[in-house]
């Protein structure tokens, strides 16, 4: 369940109302009794930066790759080109 805030209480206290989204709680705010908009945390970033994931790209995506390429008796070829 959402708690709410109405829409003069989050133009007076935006940085306790932020504060208390940011700690996970989900708001709804309202204007005259009316439910308006939902305050909800944002997800966390997708993104990571590259030194967290440099040792992916540092070694090959498969290192067996070329061993099963030899065993094959025709050249591999791109069928979009």
């Amino acid at each position: 369940m959402s708690h709410s805030v109405g829409v003069r209480e989050l133009r007076q206290h935006a940085s306790e109302v932020l504060r208390r989204v940011e700690d996970g709680e989900r708001l709804t705010v309202t204007v005259s009794g009316r439910d308006v908009a939902m305050l909800v945390p944002a997800t966390r970033r997708a993104w990571r930066r590259f030194d967290e994931v440099a040792d992916i790209w540092a070694s090959p995506a498969d290192p067996t790759f070329a061993d099963i390429r030899d065993l094959l008796d025709q050249e591999i070829t791109d069928p979009f080109a």
